[in-house]
């Protein structure tokens, strides 16, 4: 009976040692780890930007990432009122490591919408955004703008960039996403994501965007086409939910003030 409970012990001490020195190991590991992953999770936003931009060519390494997205002015954006603010305004000193998706999160750094007005289904919009912005002879040549919203069973984010019009777009796409493959994953084809580029958000000075998903396709001679794209073949929800986070994102409650005041020079 002796021998028996010492065996147990010493089992139960090895399994002991064993799980400590296991803990150890991938506790070690995941600090080791963690500056590769931000490093990571940073160059993959920095291709998504570039490749909304159309900047992005086939096969690009690193360091030509780093140099291509080097062109870019990294700004804070006060939804509100349209204006600039410094990055210590939201507790950080380089814009590149604001979150404005965690400040979202926060009611001290964020705006509730009211569920009329919430047509992305974001609940919370974050009172500060990030944006790209690139300019050439002190005129802006491109702008870059991060956009989320709810397509049919997840959150859609992404980026839409604008010509130096601020209204033509550039290119669209999303970067983290939940939607069926082969249905509403669509919103990845480069053919569809291909028609985006044109198009226009707005119709002369008017604030309030114009961009429709059109289902069955737009025709050559449809009313209104540089607003329409055509909808995602059998994803109805997924295709409203783009239409609606572009929308609301490109609306006075999202970068519409804000591009007003840069179209006018008065940031």
């Amino acid at each position: 009976m002796a021998k028996a409970k010492e065996t147990v012990s010493r089992t139960l001490i090895v399994a002991l040692v064993l799980s400590i020195v296991f803990s150890v190991v991938v506790s070690t590991a995941a600090v080791m780890l963690k500056p590769a992953q931000v490093k990571n999770q940073s160059l993959d936003i920095k291709t998504n930007i570039l490749s909304a931009a159309g900047m992005l060519p086939q096969g690009a390494s690193a360091d030509q990432i780093e140099d291509m997205f080097g062109e870019f002015d990294v700004r804070l954006v006060d939804l509100d009122t349209g204006e600039f603010v410094e990055p210590d305004a939201v507790g950080v000193a380089d814009p590149m490591k604001y979150d404005m998706y965690k400040a979202a999160s926060d009611p001290q750094m964020s705006t509730n919408i009211p569920s009329s007005e919430d047509k992305a289904g974001i609940k919370r919009r974050p009172n500060v955004a990030k944006v790209y912005t690139m300019s050439e002879n002190g005129q802006i040549t491109r702008v870059v703008l991060p956009i989320h919203g709810y397509g049919l069973w997840s959150t859609l984010y992404g980026f839409i960039s604008l010509e130096g019009d601020l209204n033509t777009v550039e290119g669209l796409g999303f970067y983290a996403h939940a939607e069926t493959p082969g249905l509403g994953g669509e919103v990845d084809n480069p053919r569809w994501k291909q028609q985006w580029v044109g198009k226009e958000v707005y119709d002369g000075e008017r604030a309030e965007p114009k961009i429709r998903l059109v289902k069955g396709g737009v025709g050559p001679n449809a009313a209104e086409k540089e607003h329409k794209i055509d909808a995602l073949s059998g994803a109805t929800l997924t295709s409203n939910g783009v239409q609606n986070l572009v929308n609301y994102w490109m609306s006075e409650r999202g970068y519409a003030t804000f591009l007003q005041k840069l179209r006018k020079e008065e940031v």
